[in-house]
């Protein structure tokens, strides 16, 4: 019966025109080699060499054998990597970037629609800003990430829009939610702000810049914090009003600041969100998983973006 064995043999006999050279390279001895030849011939039914002085040469047969050979062994050999990936992801690590409040829109959740599919995967979520994980995968400790688009700069790095979640403008104040606020009405507002550590390439904040830049004033936020859980309790004690992802306030409002509302900014203001990989990676299984189900998560909760 024809085996891989065999054919390998047989290729490698091919190539070196030699039974010892072909013996070296397998590492067999030269008369099992030959028993190889001589089964894959009777298998067959046909001479595959000729014994020329020391060597050996391919007949005919021989000449139309090998591409099929050539390819059969290629593909057991990709059948091989394909099973040994699957065995690496059902038990490796899983790595996958986001941005800090990127774990309002699915965190926990992400991590257990891996852990259900996976049981024996560890996962690991890294980042805590956009622009930490940029960093982290062009250096290529990263394969992929779920990033906010206006964050991501530079060359090497393809960003493929997924969603998009309206900014809004959070207050304990009714009187400050009765109507959309303007650029004039955010430049006199007292604001909580967090991010502080990335203030000036945080992608909030920057929009925020951006709508102020008309009125020509541009105030510092009265107090500045790290995490947006603790701006969203001083909006909810009244020290201060905010401006956040509606997803994030959405989630957070009714558990810290149950008395605070939110209210759309004029014009609409949206963050948008994307899954960022090198330009020139190949994507590893994992970190496919991960950005199907990181997209089906966030898509729940902002508006999907579309391709065209």
């Amino acid at each position: 019966m024809l085996s891989l064995h065999q054919l390998r043999v047989f290729l490698a006999v091919y190539e070196h025109g030699s039974l010892t050279a072909a013996a070296e390279e397998l590492g067999y001895a030269q008369p099992s080699i030959s028993e190889q030849v001589r089964s894959l011939e009777r298998t067959l039914g046909v001479q595959l060499f000729r014994r020329v002085g020391r060597g050996v040469v391919p007949t005919g047969v021989a000449d139309e054998l090998r591409p099929h050979a050539e390819r059969t062994v290629a593909a057991a050999e990709d059948a091989r990597k394909a099973v040994q990936a699957v065995k690496q992801f059902e038990t490796g690590t899983i790595r996958f970037g986001m941005f800090g409040i990127a774990r309002l829109y699915g965190g926990a959740g992400l991590v257990a629609d891996v852990l259900d599919r996976y049981p024996g995967v560890r996962v690991e979520l890294i980042g805590q800003n956009s622009t930490e994980v940029q960093e982290d995968l062009r250096r290529g400790r990263l394969e992929a990430a779920m990033l906010l688009v206006g964050s991501v700069s530079g060359p090497g790095l393809k960003v493929t829009p997924v969603a998009r979640d309206e900014l809004v403008y959070i207050s304990a104040d009714p009187a400050h939610l009765a109507t959309p606020v303007t650029a004039h009405r955010l430049s006199l507002a007292t604001l909580v702000m967090s991010d502080t550590s990335w203030s000036s390439e945080d992608p909030t904040r920057v929009t925020i810049r951006n709508l102020l830049h008309e009125t020509g004033r541009n105030p510092p936020s009265r107090v500045e914090v790290e995490d947006i859980e603790t701006a969203v309790e001083l909006v909810g004690m009244g020290y201060a009003d905010s401006v956040i992802a509606k997803g994030a306030a959405e989630q957070l409002l009714p558990r810290l600041a149950p008395k605070a509302g939110w209210v759309s900014l004029r014009p609409r203001t949206y963050d948008t969100f994307a899954i960022v990989h090198r330009t020139d990676a190949t994507l590893s299984p994992a970190a496919t998983l991960m950005i199907e189900l990181a997209t089906k998560r966030i898509r729940a909760i902002a508006d999907p973006v579309h391709r065209r």
